[in-house]
This record gives structure tokens, sequence and C-alpha cells, in this order.
């Protein structure tokens, strides 16, 4: 193989190696949130659901949040409260879930549990889940985008 033949392949194989790159680049993404990102009102809120969404689902994940993931949940002593963390666990990074029957958010991966305003209730994650200030306003479920 001469040089000319060899600088050829290798200008083939980059551009078969980006390929797939530019066609997922140019896909669609699927997100958790029904609804494209709501804008951030004045007060410094944005909404992330509905009432409705989270009395059927007992939850809202929603990736478009400005501050990163959010998930919301109700106040099991208080449904007209709601209670916004950033479901990332502290330990490794994984999605934590609420787990309605034991009152905390459950991580998947490590077993690291967190009571409703984001304390550590059983390791391996010593640091607290970032909360925010959340509310039901109307049919809307609101999140103050910064942390509280």
């Amino acid at each position: 193989m001469n040089r000319r033949e060899f600088l050829t392949w290798v200008g083939v194989g980059g551009l078969a190696s980006y390929l797939p790159v530019a066609i997922a680049a140019c896909s669609p993404k699927a997100t958790q949130s029904e609804s494209p990102a709501s804008p951030v009102r004045t007060d410094g809120f944005q909404p992330v659901g509905t009432v409705a969404e989270l009395g059927q689902k007992g939850q809202i994940l929603n990736k478009e949040f400005s501050g990163g993931a959010v998930l919301v949940v109700q106040n099991p002593a208080n449904p007209k409260a709601v209670t916004a963390v950033n479901p990332s666990c502290t330990h490794e990074g994984c999605t934590v879930t609420w787990q309605a029957d034991q009152k905390q958010f459950v991580c998947p991966c490590h077993d690291s549990k967190f009571t409703l305003d984001g304390k550590v209730t059983q390791g391996p994650a010593k640091t607290p889940l970032v909360t925010y200030e959340a509310k039901l306003e109307g049919n809307s479920v609101l999140v103050k985008a910064g942390k509280s």
C-alpha cells in the first residue's frame, strides 16, 4: 500500500466514524417531561408539570428544569405541599426515586436513602440532596430555579 492509498483509507475511516455522531445530533431527543421546557417566570419559579400529572404518577421528574433535573413529590403529611429535589444521588450520581411506601427517596444503585427534605438516612451517600423551593399554583407545579 502506498502513501496515497493509506491516507485515502484514513480519510474514509474518519468520515465513517463521525457519521453516527452526525445522525444522533440531528435526531429528536426523548425527555421525561411531556412538554418542552417552560420559561422561568419573573418571580423565579418555573412550571415543571401539572397537579393532575403529579396526582397520577405520584412524582414528576423533569429533566428540562433550568437548574438541571428536578424531582417533585407531594408531602405525604400535607397533599397541598410539594417538595422538589435534584434527583442525582450525592454518592455516585444515580437518579433517586420517591418510594411513597417508605416516605423517602431511594437510590437504586447503592441503596442510599434520603428524607423528604433531602437529608441522608442511610449511606453510602454522606451529603444531602439539593432541594428547591416548590409550590402548587392553580393546576401547575412550580419550582424556583435556585437552591433553597
